[in-house]
């Protein structure tokens, strides 16, 4: 099963997107919210300055690409 993290804000639309997505697809994720600097940092690290951020198996994804998504996790 793929490691799925993401990294999210409040008020972000494609945030909760994406993590209604995943779930209605039963897909598990760790959700990170970047108000903790530990994962603002991390994200930051990956050069990626807006969210949601996605890591898959620790391959970064900068947009919510549906197509790339469903391929990487078998949906």
């Amino acid at each position: 099963m793929a490691r799925v993290k993401i990294y999210t804000q409040d008020e972000c639309p494609s945030c909760t997107f994406i993590k209604n997505y995943l779930n209605s697809h039963q897909v598990s994720f760790e959700e990170r919210h970047i108000s903790n600097s530990t994962f603002r940092n991390e994200m930051i690290e990956y050069d990626a300055f807006s969210t949601p951020f996605i890591l898959i198996d620790d391959e970064p994804m900068y947009q919510v690409d549906l197509d790339k998504i469903n391929e990487k996790l078998n949906i």
